[in-house]
């Protein structure tokens, strides 16, 4: 920035020396200035955000035109030209009104949501703010905002557009800001004003120069000094900030993205049963047209006497005739597609979406919500789930972490509730005091580790704050510890372990207050308070999996003092301090404790100018930021002492083990993704019951031989061919330096087999667990998965902004993300497809509502595909009685209604509201969820079963009704084609829907009204149809056809002894079916290959480096010679 006014000239805090052509130049502040006139002025958009999709103007043609992308809708069009273009045998409204109404009903839902977006956008766009013009401070809407705008932001109001920070309100020129709509990050994070700038804002003129806008959240010019759009101010009274970033270039806009159109198994299916249809349609008509030519070339049947052809007709080129005939059979023939159905779906899966926001035992009264549906077009998916892919911490656990014990220079300290005997393994000295039996060097690495849980970390204080919640954040108290008045104060962290150890090291002794002015104060158990100058703050991230802050105490003494994870913190310590932590922290992780190791570092005044120098020249650097920052917290991260080790607890949200087991018992595989140490995370494995006492582990870990690759590669083949039983249980457990091997390609293209022989050993297993894993390696594990054979079925289950990288992975086409709306943040929420407060809930989730969601459409779609086959069929048999003349069996207002009215509403409400199995049972038997796995009900088998029926019910009508009208029982009465056509219509519809009544096992009010109802409905308009003369009818073929068939007993008779007949295998089917039992259960596959040299496999995988036992004798020739080149190998490197 550089300003007239400043003492200093500060053009390198956004770009340095660097000139780059993708860098632009701001002016900020109103009025004229020397710096504003040198340029030219550079056009920016304005601020309003516009996430809707159409406008007034191009919402029909850009509407009509992706609705007619869909083929069916395609389809029916081209049908429909057909029928105003050529000389069909049925009207154009027959197919022309349900395609409008497919069209105008999919067009008014659309619009709907648009219109929501517009009334979203328009709350943003039209939000008052305050903007400072010619010193002044000017009301204005948040869209009328122009970059170099100088805006006042308030406590807890969110940015308008992204800021550069000028001036704040503390006295320490920072802010605080939330980032929860951005990154889901719920933590106060700590921004500075840009420095040497002037306090008189309003009569600031500068230039600012920064790089064009990017989506990446993280990787912005002057992080400390962007605040970003959607982030809300917090702890702060005010705020002045340049608007450098507006409308769609803000960082929140550019990272908006709809969500990526998903296509279910259900989906996928319909379009493969659609082409069965539309090749059977295309036969009908090519059987038709052919017999009809071959027929007209008999003698006189061409030209009868009774039918002579006009001229046109007889100088009409042949095959453009058959050509038009063949068009006409593919009309009279076309409502063998199931247009209407798209609809009925869409309304199944839209409604029925709302049955799992209404259901009350998802609500939770601790978050005062219940579950979220983000998108309907998935439902049926959560009950053909095979994978579950789960984070450990706030997901299986709570994220509520409290500070159990530590270890500083080999002794453990336990807190005080949670004080026990010790164990043997090291002496426990409870509270930490400074005992007379202790050399003093213990006594001050207690207060250096105490000091160093008090100032590592990014902590906020609030104080004066009488409530124990503050927006949302769980504020802490210190058990046992009873602070005087001005330190009553509420802690906000980034996460739980922060607050957690802070609260720990107040229990004993030492209290963190706060920070002001660039300074961390702390009270230590003399009662005395120490401030310490915070010079900087290497934040943590997961791939350096620790943090550090460098502080200058009051003696002047420049000191470093990082924490992370043991395999971050041992490498850069002295080697021979390790030995006595890396026992305590083991011991802690496999009773399930969370731990940090602690270390320090001394900066001589020659050392802390260079790494200061380094800091801010990367800091200040306009490209690579990232990658500068990360060289220098390497280089200044080593050669630290190792002072000790925390351990927290992490507990088990309520009745996660219960969900574990459920969902295991249904036949899915759960799979732990997590950054935790093995031992914790194997630990809370058991917890939950992923890992029973029976499973039996394997384990492939990097560990002793990481440099011997050829080894692992060995273990994964014996793994693979080798089983002890096929009751047995596996578990395996695999580290992100293990996964690195093995999902990385290697040079001689062996990776792909490598990865396939993995993938093979993890499906194998019931539960595999990866810990170690860096948030990319998520989206590898979910992406080889969903890759594999079968494409089979995953679900992703986090609560955290890093849980949503996998579920944001751009290969992965049926991914479905249920959030747990946890402590972590949102953004998990917003890009889930489905949101639950709890883990116990996604047991009902999944065994209930995607159970049933998918009979239920199931049964839709095999439905509508019958009862079409049985509409048509007829009308196909009529053609050889009509000379293939293309003429109707049914009237055009039956073909017209068949589906949109007569058929449509009783399975909407059987799709709606069926439990063919009670939600009790399917709670207490989770096998029932395997009997509709691998999508059952939609295979082939039941499809042509549903074929078969349709042909059978379609042949009994026609013919039945052929042989009464042949039989003469009708005496003296005389019935014509059309009559014909409404007697088998009539038995048609009944049937239909009396078969849905027979298939409905769960009857509601409304069951009965639309299925009883939509019977009497075509009763009815059949009455009216054709008992009045219409006028706009220029011929009316059912003038009292109706009701002088229902005049007949043989019509009645006729009509009830076919429907009965054609009900008659569904009724004995019923009856003879074997009812259900209660304790109905399936045995999980497990893979059939044993051999009784697995024993000593496994005993092979506890000693990487003994010698292997003898090769199975199993009839595979490939995987043999692999093997044995690979032992060479093995025993070459030995």
């Amino acid at each position: 920035i550089k300003c007239s006014g400043i003492s200093k000239d500060f053009g390198m805090a956004f770009g340095g020396e660097e000139k780059r052509v993708d860098s632009r130049t701001i002016h900020a502040g109103r009025g004229s200035s020397p710096v504003a006139d040198a340029f030219p002025q550079q056009k920016f958009c304005d601020n309003r955000i516009v996430s809707s999709k159409y406008t007034i103007w191009n919402f029909l043609p850009k509407n009509l035109f992706e609705q007619f992308r869909r083929i069916a809708n395609f389809y029916f069009l081209i049908i429909f030209l057909v029928q105003v273009i050529v000389d069909t045998p049925t009207s154009p409204v027959t197919s022309g009104l349900p395609l409008f109404f497919v069209i105008t009903v999919t067009a008014i839902k659309q619009g709907y949501e648009d219109w929501l977006r517009h009334k979203a956008d328009n709350e943003v766009n039209k939000y008052p703010v305050t903007v400072l013009e010619d010193g002044k401070r000017v009301g204005k809407e948040s869209e009328k905002i122009k970059v170099g705008d100088v805006v006042e932001v308030l406590e807890d109001e969110t940015f308008p557009c992204d800021l550069v920070l000028l001036q704040s309100s503390r006295d320490d020129d920072t802010c605080f800001v939330t980032t929860a709509s951005l990154d889901g990050e719920s933590n106060h994070k700590t921004h500075y004003t840009v420095p040497d700038t002037v306090k008189d804002v309003e009569s600031l003129h500068a230039t600012i120069e920064c790089e064009q806008p990017q989506p990446d959240l993280y990787k912005s010019l002057g992080p400390e000094n962007l605040l970003l759009k959607g982030a809300t101010l917090k702890n702060t009274k005010k705020i002045y900030g340049v608007a450098v970033y507006t409308g769609m270039e803000t960082k929140m806009a550019l990272n908006y993205q709809g969500k990526s159109q998903k296509r279910s198994v259900v989906e996928k299916s319909i379009n493969a049963f659609l082409i069965v249809y539309l090749c059977l349609l295309v036969s009908k008509a090519f059987v038709c047209t052919t017999l009809k030519y071959v027929w007209q070339n008999q003698h006189g049947q061409d030209e009868p006497w009774y039918n002579p052809k006009t001229q046109q007709e007889r100088d009409t080129n042949l095959y453009l005739k058959m050509f038009t005939d063949f068009l006409s059979f593919m009309v009279l023939f076309n409502f063998i597609i199931p247009v209407s159905m798209y609809v009925t779906v869409e309304m199944q899966k839209f409604l029925g979406s709302f049955f799992i926001t209404w259901d009350k035992d998802f609500f939770d009264p601790e978050v005062q919500e219940g579950a979220l549906v983000n998108t309907s077009d998935l439902n049926e998916e959560l009950g053909q789930v095979e994978y579950i892919f789960t984070d450990k911490t706030g997901t299986l656990t709570e994220n509520n972490m409290e500070f159990i014990e530590c270890c500083i220079d080999g002794f453990q300290y336990k807190n005080h509730k949670f004080l026990t005997e010790t164990d043997g393994l090291c002496e426990t000295d409870g509270p930490i005091t400074i005992t007379l039996n202790k050399a003093p060097e213990v006594g001050e690495l207690e207060e250096l580790f105490l000091r160093a849980l008090c100032l590592c970390h990014t902590v906020q204080v609030k104080e004066s704050q009488p409530v124990d919640e503050i927006d949302g954040v769980v504020l802490d108290q210190v058990d046992g510890f009873s602070p005087s008045p001005e330190d009553q104060c509420a802690f906000i962290a980034s996460s739980p372990d922060e607050v957690a150890l802070v609260k720990g090291a107040m229990t004993h002794g030492f209290t963190f207050i706060g920070s002001d002015s660039k300074s961390m104060k702390i009270r230590n158990r003399d009662n005395r308070v120490e401030v310490y100058e915070l010079l900087h703050v290497l934040n943590f991230d997961p791939v350096r999996r620790r943090m550090s802050v460098i502080v200058k105490s009051e003696s002047g003494e420049v000191l470093l003092f990082c924490k992370g994870a043991d395999s971050s913190i041992f490498p850069r310590v002295r080697k021979e301090e390790v030995d006595r932590i890396r026992v305590h922290v083991e011991r802690d992780a496999k009773e399930g404790y969370r731990t940090l190791c602690v270390a320090y570092k001394r900066l001589g005044n020659e050392d802390f100018a260079r790494v200061d120098a380094e800091l801010r020249e990367a800091r200040l650097s306009l490209h690579d930021r990232e990658e500068k920052l990360m060289a220098v917290y390497n280089q200044v991260e080593t050669d630290m002492i190792l002072i000790g080790a925390t351990a927290v607890e992490d507990r088990l949200q309520d009745r996660a083990a219960e969900t574990m087991e459920a969902l295991q018992g249904a036949g899915m595989k759960v799979w732990v993704l997590t950054g935790d140490k093995m031992e914790t995370a194997k630990s809370t494995c058991y917890a939950c019951r992923l890992f029973q006492r029976g499973t039996e582990l394997l384990e492939l870990t990097v560990g002793a031989y990481e440099r011997i690759p050829c080894v692992l590669i060995s273990k994964m083949f014996f793994i693979c061919r080798t089983w002890s039983s096929p009751g047995q249980d596996y578990g395996l457990i695999v580290d992100g330096a293990t996964l690195s091997l093995l999902l990385n390609a290697s040079p001689d293209g062996t990776g792909s087999h490598y990865k396939n022989l993995f993938l093979k050993i993890c499906q194998s297993c019931t539960s595999v667990l990866c810990c170690r894993m860096a948030p990319l390696q998520k989206a590898q594990i979910v992406r080889m998965v969903k890759s594999s054979k079968g494409s089979p079925i995953t679900l992703s289950v986090g609560d955290g902004a890093n849980d949503v990288m996998p579920a944001r992975f751009p290969n992965i086409i049926l991914f479905k993300h249920v959030s747990i709306k946890g402590k972590e943040g949102r953004q998990a929420v917003r890009n889930s497809d489905y949101a639950i407060p709890k883990l116990k809930h996604l047991k009902k989730l999944l065994l209930v509502h995607g159970h049933l969601y998918y009979v239920r459409i199931a049964h839709l779609v095999q439905y509508f595909f019958y009862k079409n086959l049985c509409f048509i069929l007829p009308q196909f048999l009529y053609q050889f009685y009509c000379g293939y003349s293309q003429l109707p069996l049914y009237d055009a207002a039956y073909l017209t209604m068949y589906n949109i009215c007569f058929t449509s509403m009783p399975i909407l409400a059987y799709s709606l509201f069926e439990q063919h199995i009670s939600i009790d049972t399917l709670l207490d038997h989770a096998a029932l969820y395997r009997e509709v796995a691998k999508n059952a009900m939609l295979r082939w088998g039941p499809f042509f079963y549903w074929t078969m029926l349709g042909v059978f019910h379609g042949l009994l009508f026609f013919f039945g009704v052929y042989c009464v009208f042949n039989t003469h029982i009708f005496f003296s009465q005389v019935f014509g084609n059309w009559t014909f056509g409404t007697i088998v219509f009539t038995i048609l519809v009944f049937t239909v829907t009396i078969k849905l009544a027979l298939d409905t096992r769960h009857w509601t009010w409304i069951n009965h009204f639309v299925i009883w109802g939509s019977l009497a409905f075509y009763i009815l308009f059949s009455f009216f149809w054709g008992g009045i003369t219409w006028p706009f009818l220029e011929q009316q073929r059912l003038y009292f056809v109706f009701i002088n068939m229902l005049s007949s007993m043989s019509a009645w008779l006729a009509i009830m002894l076919l429907i009965v007949l054609s009900l008659l295998p569904d009724v004995l089917l019923v009856a003879l079916r074997r009812p259900r039992g209660r304790n109905t259960r399936q045995v999980l596959p497990r893979s059939p290959l044993s051999h009784p040299t697995s024993g000593n496999i496994v005993s092979w995988l506890k000693d990487p480096l003994s010698s292997p036992p003898p090769l199975p004798t199993l009839p595979c020739p490939k995987i043999d010679l692999l093997l044995q080149q690979r032992c060479l190998t093995l025993s070459m490197c030995a």
